[in-house]
């Protein structure tokens, strides 16, 4: 392999680990504020779902906390990408609720509310992206 392609390549890597870090920065810190400030994510917990609003919330912020875990890792990187693929779909239905229930409500919150909904496709994108650039994991020496 050339020096060109080394230095591609590794320029490549990096970029991709720096996108990874950022979207495990990003669902950390939403899955910090399902526990910090609950009451915002109860309010759009689909009514359709079986048990406390304030079970799924903790529960979906568990699950991105986990997750921001997965891909901040190279080793879990690729499975935890597809596990944030699969997460930003699931919340897809709160997202429509939020949007819902804020139709009422002033433009610049309207906008924030619709604005959610689209925004949902360059997620899963962008987290299928980063499971298909996640450098494989170093094989581990057995003892």
């Amino acid at each position: 392999m050339a020096a060109a392609d080394r230095t591609t390549d590794r320029s490549a890597g990096r970029s991709a680990d720096r996108s990874a870090l950022t979207m495990a920065r990003m669902l950390g810190g939403m899955g910090a504020l399902h526990f910090l400030a609950p009451k915002p994510f109860d309010a759009i917990v689909p009514r359709a779902l079986p048990g406390s609003p304030r079970t799924w919330t903790y529960a979906s912020g568990a699950a991105e906390l986990a997750v921001a875990a997965a891909v901040a890792l190279p080793r879990t990187r690729r499975a935890g990408a597809l596990a944030a693929a699969g997460l930003f779909a699931a919340v897809f239905p709160a997202n429509i609720k939020m949007a819902r229930d804020w139709r009422h409500r002033p433009a610049p919150l309207r906008a924030i509310a619709y604005g959610r909904l689209p925004l949902q496709l360059p997620m899963v994108a962008w987290a299928l992206h980063t499971a298909r650039t996640a450098r494989p994991a170093p094989a581990t020496p057995r003892p």
